[in-house]
């Protein structure tokens, strides 16, 4: 790691670890909710519609957290990131399996909107302390942000399998509570603990300065909006329900084994996406290439993503029905695509941080991640709707063509 003062190495690891214990629940509780109630008979769409406040609350949450993070400072932003998360996963544990489908899924939304608003106020204070914190020289900022961003994702991915066990093990309401209760006591650890050196609020900051006038921050957005929408197409609904028709016998036994083959499959997803995230700078040699290349390398990577999901897509077509060598395929090209994909992010993740500025860190980060979260959104909407309508090939196809939206707008940055 590049050469920084011990005051910024505390703090850069105290927000690393806030950010990891916000990550691990968030993991958790996405599976805890995809599964439990897809075990419950809703549909695809139904589902779907589970995680739309969520991604919601995320475009509006990140449109105005980085004015709230200028105005209020980074470290108040972080703890209240965390703070509405333990609220949330409170308030779900009191889910009533007597209610309604509709009652129950607007509570749910309701839920998950909570969390979307924790999740974006956590990860848009975290990215923006990397900025501030991060040594410049010798490739210190692409370092510091890909260790960041690929440990969350390896974190998340715990989680993921995390949640899909615990669910197995103890239940839906044990494991919310179990969440909370260990948050809570993480949040506490963090604050009394958090050192100086992050930036307070300014009472000066204005709304109206969130609106970036950098081209080149408006395009990667643009660019971040379809790659994210790209994965989460088949990631959100598609693929864990097509695992876990395959996969479940119909019996309790079968699954609670589904359970923790499909969680331990996401698991794995993110947990190697993250990885190769946090070695995003030396498989690239970022530390030897001026800004320019590794806009470069932004658009090369961005094209090579593009034909995996619609290979993926013309496979799943032409098997017509599920089958274990189709399974097989899937897994190892939704491996493949998690490659090309986390390069991709890595990239994205630096160049928005070298295009700011520091005194519009917070206020470019939250305008970027609103783009983020509105592909998620998009991605999420998307899986619902083209599982229901052509299962598996429309998901992995329209995840194509998203991928081609990116690499459309990625190019041009040039």
């Amino acid at each position: 790691m590049s050469a920084a003062a011990p005051s910024a190495l505390r703090a850069y690891a105290a927000v690393t670890a806030a950010y990891w214990a916000f990550m691990l629940s968030d993991g958790a509780l996405r599976m805890l909710v995809l599964l439990h109630f897809n075990g419950l008979g809703f549909s695809p769409v139904q589902l779907a519609w589970l995680f739309l406040l969520y991604e919601v609350a995320g475009i509006v949450t990140n449109l105005s957290a980085g004015w709230i993070a200028a105005r209020f400072g980074l470290t108040a932003t972080l703890y209240a990131g965390l703070g509405i998360q333990i609220v949330a996963l409170a308030a779900l544990a009191q889910l009533d399996p007597t209610w309604t489908v509709a009652a129950s899924v607007a509570f749910v939304m309701a839920v998950q909107g909570a969390s979307g608003v924790a999740k974006d106020l956590s990860k848009m204070a975290s990215k923006s302390a990397v900025k501030v914190l991060a040594p410049k020289a010798d490739g210190g900022l692409f370092l510091w942000v890909a260790l960041l961003t690929g440990s969350k994702n390896a974190v998340k991915g715990l989680g993921f399998f995390m949640g899909a066990a615990l669910l197995g093990l103890v239940g839906f309401v044990p494991a919310v509570w179990a969440m909370a209760g260990v948050l809570a006591v993480i949040l506490t650890a963090v604050m009394l603990f958090m050192p100086a050196g992050l930036p307070a609020g300014k009472k000066e900051a204005k709304f109206s300065q969130v609106w970036s006038k950098d081209a080149r921050i408006n395009r990667l957005s643009l660019a971040r909006m379809f790659l994210f929408g790209a994965r989460d197409v088949w990631f959100v609904v598609g693929i864990p329900i097509y695992f876990q028709s395959v996969l479940s016998d119909g019996t309790p036994e079968g699954a609670r084994a589904a359970f923790f083959l499909i969680g331990g499959f996401m698991a794995l997803w993110i947990i190697a996406y993250g990885a190769v995230q946090a070695s995003a700078p030396r498989l690239l040699r970022a530390a030897l290439r001026p800004e320019s290349e590794i806009v470069g390398q932004a658009i090369r990577w961005a094209g090579l993503l593009v034909p995996i999901p619609l290979a993926l897509a013309a496979l799943a077509f032409l098997a017509g029905a599920p089958a274990a060598w189709l399974t097989g395929s899937l897994v190892a090209g939704l491996l493949l695509f998690g490659f090309v994909f986390a390069i991709n992010s890595a990239v994205h993740s630096y160049l928005i941080l070298a295009f700011t500025s520091d005194a519009r860190v917070t206020m470019d980060v939250g305008f970027y991640y609103m783009s983020n979260a509105a592909g998620r959104l998009l991605g999420t909407l998307l899986s619902g709707l083209s599982y229901q309508i052509g299962g598996v090939p429309l998901c992995l196809a329209t995840a194509g063509l998203m991928a081609g939206a990116s690499w459309w707008a990625v190019r041009r940055l040039r």
